[in-house]
């Protein structure tokens, strides 16, 4: 993989390579840092490729309902990172769904807010290459036809060459835009109007699954190609994702604001202009400033989640004496171990 990228690099101006799609991805081992695989997506965008990964689905994961399940170099800030979506099998935008196996932020090690944002990828139906191991593996995926030439999969994989589409038209359109500039403007635009909840149900395992819309499991929202398409913002600043912590004396998860970044204290920025209220909700007096991502009123659904007396509470994910103790989510060791880039659903059926 890093060959590749590499040669992409190398044949950037040949061929005027400006998008690479990364649909795969590993468990988190070290931090971004000092991971290869994430050093060579970074060289693509600083030599300006963008670079669009998925975030990989481990979102069902028992431990931490999912969080902390992003894959490397989907946990790269550099990067755009992307969630997976359902379309419920209907044109209109407003009754789709997270995809309950799409994996949740914040990264391993590092705490980087993941995914970016979210596209659709559950169910979705592309070209098939005959003869491959997907086809060989699952023939019910192959959609019936006098002759075969479509298969149907589902997962983040899916929906991260949804944004790279996006971002290859935007760069059509505006061929002077930036990696940064385009990250930031996708992100920016993204529809940010979720339901509090939702449930899903796995046909294959018959298994019931709460997702809850936060910044963690949505990212900036849901891709919105005509709205990044009328949006004229551009900044000179880097668009790496930011990064929370949490606060062990208020018991709150903080977003460290970086100013150096797009999502400092730029008015073009600004409050809820990224985030919106339907995602961010409590303290939303700043965005990457000190105010907390969900506060502690525990009347609010989202600040409920990581409140004082909520699900998580002081014994829990982010406490002090939780599932993975003070050496796990926040700490310095890996959790994941060898988890599966396709995660448990392998059958690439989706859910309802």
């Amino acid at each position: 993989m890093i060959a590749a990228i590499q040669r992409a690099i190398e044949l950037k101006s040949t061929y005027n390579v400006r998008v690479i799609n990364l649909s795969l991805g590993r468990p988190v081992y070290e931090s971004y840092t000092l991971d290869p695989l994430c050093r060579a997506v970074e060289a693509a965008w600083k030599a300006g490729i963008v670079v669009v990964a998925a975030a990989g689905n481990n979102g069902r994961n028992t431990f931490t309902n999912g969080y902390a399940t992003i894959n490397s170099p989907g946990n790269d800030p550099y990067v755009i990172t992307v969630g997976a979506m359902k379309t419920m099998s209907t044109i209109n935008r407003d009754d789709d769904q997270i995809a309950s196996y799409s994996s949740k932020g914040p990264t391993l090690i590092d705490h980087v807010t993941k995914p970016d944002l979210v596209a659709p990828g559950n169910l979705l139906v592309s070209l098939l290459a005959s003869g491959s191991e997907l086809a060989n593996r699952y023939p019910g995926n192959i959609l019936p036809a006098t002759t075969p030439r479509y298969f149907r999969l589902s997962g983040t994989s899916m929906a991260a060459p949804m944004v790279s589409g996006a971002v290859a038209l935007l760069l059509e359109a505006q061929p002077q835009l930036t990696p940064d500039q385009v990250k930031a403007r996708l992100m920016k635009t993204a529809s940010k109007g979720f339901p509090l909840y939702s449930t899903a149900n796995d046909p294959t395992t018959g298994g019931t699954y709460v997702s809850t819309y936060d910044l963690f499991t949505v990212g900036a929202g849901y891709l919105n190609i005509a709205a990044a398409f009328l949006n004229k913002d551009v900044s000179s600043k880097p668009a790496l994702s930011p990064k929370v912590q949490y606060d062990l004396l208020s018991r709150r998860v903080l977003l460290v604001n970086d100013p150096t970044t797009v999502w400092g204290s730029s008015a073009v920025w600004g409050t809820g202009a990224v985030w919106g209220t339907t995602v961010l909700v409590g303290d939303t007096a700043a965005v990457w400033g000190t105010a907390a991502v969900w506060g502690t009123d525990t009347t609010q659904p989202f600040s409920a989640v990581w409140g004082t007396s909520a699900v998580w509470g002081t014994t829990a994910v982010w406490g002090t004496s939780a599932v993975w103790g003070s050496s796990a989510v926040w700490g310095t060791s890996a959790v994941w171990g060898t988890s599966a880039v396709w995660g448990t659903d392998t059958t690439g059926k989706g859910e309802n």
